[in-house]
């Protein structure tokens, strides 16, 4: 099952690579429960969900201290990949679903992620200052910057600035237009080889 991973990311650590395997049986377990997945596609955990969370390892290299804010993680993407992949970053993860949460703590825990923070909370409730603020197609863009903007720290810390990253998919002019001279798009097909990451995109805005 982490072939997939392993191929795109050959330096993990053994504990890594036990963290990635160990995901399958848990996200189903939780599945069958809390439909935190479309059961049509839990089957496609590592490629969807998991690789297309790390495409965000493949544009930024989080360094040690890095404070990250995934709004509106759901059942953990992209945060729960990203911590593993950053054991030395630090990752708060809010949702407005309480269960969402709840499967986010348990997983963590069940593979001992230390990184991690999960909280049941909206993002406009969130006061905290973060270095970047990630999200998997959560609202449209204009929206999720307007509720962000107050969480981007000032100490900048990594070699990009600090700021917004998004993954999106489909025709992207409109949610761009606002921010067309800043925001910096990026195919996922560039690092990724599977037929699914067409038409793909991570997008970041400097805060």
């Amino acid at each position: 099952m982490t072939d997939i991973i392993a191929k795109y990311f050959p330096n993990l650590t053994i504990e890594q690579h036990k963290q990635f395997d160990a995901l399958y049986e848990l996200y189903m377990d939780w599945n069958s429960k809390i439909n935190v997945i479309s059961r049509k596609d839990i089957e496609n955990l590592y490629e969807h969900h998991i690789l297309h969370s790390l495409s965000i390892a493949k544009f930024i290299n989080f360094k040690r201290d890095t404070n990250v804010l995934d709004f509106g993680t759901g059942g953990g993407f992209p945060g729960i990949p990203l911590a593993i992949m950053f054991p030395d970053a630090n990752f708060k993860m809010i949702d407005g679903t309480g269960k969402k949460i709840k499967v986010v703590n348990e997983v963590a825990e069940a593979i001992g992620l230390e990184n991690v923070l999960a909280q049941h909370k909206r993002g406009e409730e969130e006061k905290g200052k973060f270095d970047f603020i990630v999200s998997r197609a959560v609202m449209p863009l204009p929206d999720l910057m307007k509720i962000v903007k107050k969480n981007i720290a000032k100490d900048e810390h990594n070699a990009l600035a600090n700021g917004v990253i998004v993954l999106k998919g489909g025709n992207l002019t409109e949610e761009v237009k606002p921010f067309h001279k800043i925001a910096e798009i990026s195919e996922l097909s560039q690092w990724f080889d599977e037929e699914w990451f067409k038409e793909k995109y991570l997008i970041y805005i400097p805060g």
